[in-house]
């Protein structure tokens, strides 16, 4: 069991590297055994366990469209559970979306996440749009 201040130690240190695009240090941010709990009813949706299937629905939902963070809001820690509030812009042309990052921190990483959106329906079609072919 993890206390606040590790939980937000953890959570801070992982939207700092969201924000600067580290890929690696993202990346190295997540549990071997990460679960996440992707929302709404688009193929992306569903529980994905362990890293490789975290960082392949990952893959999927930026190559199936354009994503940029814009701010982290807020980060919320509690002794087992934190939270991330992000907004990024999705899609093409962009719409502002807020989402929230539910994490349960285990032995120092993020081992659980519940992932939100503001705008479910959105994200749903966005998600379950085909991307165009490379090229054109």
């Amino acid at each position: 069991m993890t206390d606040r201040a590790e939980t937000e130690a953890v959570l801070r240190a992982y939207a700092d590297a969201w924000l600067a695009a580290d890929l690696e240090k993202v990346l190295g941010s997540y549990h071997e055994e990460i679960v996440l709990h992707y929302m709404g009813e688009s193929p992306l949706a569903g529980t994905h366990e362990g890293r490789e299937a975290v960082f392949e629905i990952l893959g999927l939902a930026s190559f199936r469209t354009s994503r940029k963070l814009v701010e982290v809001e807020d980060v919320l820690a509690g002794d087992e559970f934190g939270a991330i509030v992000a907004i990024e812009d999705l899609g093409d042309p962009p719409k502002r979306v807020r989402r929230l990052l539910l994490y349960r921190v285990v032995d120092g990483k993020l081992g659980e996440c519940w992932l939100f959106d503001e705008d479910q329906r959105f994200i749903d079609r966005l998600w379950s749009s085909d991307p165009a072919p490379s090229g054109e």
